[in-house]
């Protein structure tokens, strides 16, 4: 996400955070807050923003802890929930132009463009996997937000219902992600 984040600042501006981050320092800025105002006022916001903030103030902790220690901690007090994620992270390994980025509190499945789709213990007895895209045929697909680009949901309770059908959703929303069909 660091990486992802320089560079979308990169691409759109023209300058590295390291760039942003010395004139910031010679502006004065000294809070988050003056330089996100800072920033904005310079059309810089969104990702690109949090990346020149970490250049000045530094990494959030979450992200000096490595990706299975993440992983480790979302599911240490739901073991029941870990092999049904375990498969949905095998899928995504073995699917080529998937990259999964882990976070707290969810997995981030992405493809080159933007995420498709993201997986959350959301109880001690469920995970939900949050898809951007309404995937037609998919059994238990649900409305659950409708001001999120994420507003589709299926909860998940046991390894077996990570089948075919759901991989096939997978599939389907990582190729509309791309900006490809699937059919």
């Amino acid at each position: 996400m660091v990486d992802t984040n320089a560079a979308l600042l990169l691409r759109t501006t023209g300058r590295k955070p390291s760039d942003w981050a010395a004139e910031a320092r010679s502006a004065g800025i000294t809070t988050r807050e003056e330089l996100s105002r800072w920033l904005r006022d310079r059309g810089v916001t969104g990702y690109s923003l949090m990346s020149v903030d970490w250049e000045v103030f530094g990494l959030p902790e979450v992200f000096l802890r490595s990706a299975d220690e993440l992983y480790e901690a979302q599911y240490a007090d739901r073991p029941a929930l870990r092999p049904l994620a375990d498969r949905i992270r095998l899928w995504a390994a073995e699917t080529p132009g998937t990259v999964i980025q882990m976070r707290k509190t969810y997995v981030s499945l992405q493809s080159s463009r933007r995420k498709f789709a993201q997986l959350t213990p959301s109880t001690r007895t469920a995970a939900d996997l949050s898809f951007r895209l309404a995937v037609p045929d998919l059994p238990g697909l649900e409305p659950v937000r409708a001001d999120d680009p994420f507003a589709w949901r299926i909860r998940l309770r046991h390894e077996d219902d990570v089948d075919d059908a759901l991989l096939r959703a997978l599939s389907a929303a990582l190729e509309d992600s791309l900006g490809r069909s699937s059919a």
